[in-house]
């Protein structure tokens, strides 16, 4: 059962992946050069990768060098649990200069969720490290094709963050607003930046871990955002019913389905429509609210049933969570079958509210405000609201709740 973290105990650990050629090394090599990230070990797979040569101040062993910016520079190997042991192991022997972040750059087909769940599972490192984020890296240019034809591209950028478009100095406006219009019906409200060569602000990548008041507002904001796309969905869902219902007048069914979709975009096409690979189907959002509070025990053996028979099909859980006897919101953060370590926000932030007009928001505000619903976001795969409103339903009495007025 996941326990309430301490985040001065750890180490924050940033995880930057990336389908192949996306610009994960690009990305890599500008934040060595970075001079505020001088308490930073850069974890990669071989050195060969990375220009490091012009940054080496000290070769340390094979495995790890200095660098000029003062961050350490490490090759995994291929064995990420015994090189984050090891480094940690250094660092306590004084062998190496202190560290206060780690950054893994992962493989370009790697699945976030097994490096995820390799410091999670593990005791040792669960209980040195903690994980600050998911960065994710999209080709501008080749982003679509990828997302298309790759379940590890779908599932870099469900799990992430953060998203990272590189290659933009390459890529025509039309094909990278398309690309960020598919990636914000893929995972609604994470923050996205472009980028040209590499060059980030490193504050977009690091302190991405929940437990202040600045991520609880961004955490309200992705909430927001994901539950204004799932009733985009929604409308999408009743405008081909409407369809589908009304054969003997198709041009009066496709006016009331127009007016019924209104800015509603499928996340993906039909799982049905020829040529279309299953898993880039399958992939959508759904918002499940709550307004009573939870009582914890139960509400967490929901989420351990959950995570046990549908975690391969659980790309990411995000969300807050009121507990009985609790004035403070439980950030949940699950991706597969893992559960990161709770953390909890200083307070309940204002709920962050969907576009609407300006008199709606203002009637609204005092609401939002004051609301302390539990609100988890689902991206899944393949997998029905009901089904997991269901376990919520038969393992905490959970009701579902009308969303705030908007």
């Amino acid at each position: 059962m996941a326990t309430v973290t301490d985040p001065a105990r750890t180490l924050p650990l940033t995880v930057v992946t990336g389908f192949l050629g996306a610009g994960k090394t690009t990305l890599v090599n500008a934040l060595l050069r970075d001079a505020r990230l001088a308490d930073t070990a850069v974890l990669i797979n071989e050195f060969g990768s990375v220009g490091i040569d012009h940054h080496l101040v000290e070769k340390i062993d094979d495995n790890v060098v200095l660098l000029a910016s003062g961050c350490l520079c490490c090759s995994a190997r291929g064995d990420l649990a015994r090189a984050l042991r090891d480094l940690f192991m250094r660092r306590l022997r004084r062998e190496i200069p202190p560290f206060s972040r780690v950054l893994v750059e992962t493989t370009g087909l790697a699945d976030p969720a097994p490096v995820l769940a390799t410091i999670s599972g593990d005791f040792f490192l669960a209980e040195r490290y903690r994980i600050d984020g998911v960065v994710t890296v999209i080709d501008a240019t080749l982003g679509e094709g990828q997302l298309a034809r790759h379940v590890e591209a779908v599932k870099q950028a469900a799990m992430a963050d953060r998203l990272l478009l590189g290659k933009c100095d390459l890529a025509p406006r039309a094909q990278i607003d398309a690309l960020r219009a598919r990636l914000d019906r893929l995972n609604p409200g994470a923050p996205l930046r472009e980028m040209a060569h590499g060059e980030v602000d490193a504050g977009f990548v690091f302190g991405l871990a929940g437990g202040s008041e600045r991520r609880g507002d961004e955490l309200a904001c992705w909430l927001a955002a994901a539950e204004e796309r799932a009733a985009a969905g929604l409308r999408a869902a009743a405008a081909a019913e409407t369809r589908r219902l009304s054969p003997a007048d198709p041009a009066a069914a496709d006016r009331l389905a127009t007016a019924a979709e209104g800015e509603a975009l499928p996340l993906y096409r039909s799982r049905f429509e020829p040529g279309q690979p299953v898993h880039d189907a399958a992939v959508h959002t759904f918002v499940l609210r709550f307004a009573a509070p939870f009582v914890w025990p139960e509400f967490s053996e929901a989420i351990d049933v959950l995570l046990a028979t549908c975690g391969a099909r659980i790309l990411r859980i995000k969300g807050l969570v009121n507990v009985v006897g609790e004035s403070r919101p439980r950030v949940l953060h699950c991706v597969q079958h893992l559960r990161y370590p709770l953390t909890t926000l200083p307070a309940w932030p204002a709920e962050a509210a969907p576009v609407a007009s300006p008199a709606k928001l203002a009637a609204a505000d005092a609401a939002r405000a004051a609301c302390q619903d539990s609100r988890l976001v689902f991206i899944v795969d393949g997998l029905s609201r009901e089904v997991v409103a269901k376990a919520f339903t038969m393992f905490c009495g959970g009701v579902e709740a009308l969303p705030a007025a908007a």
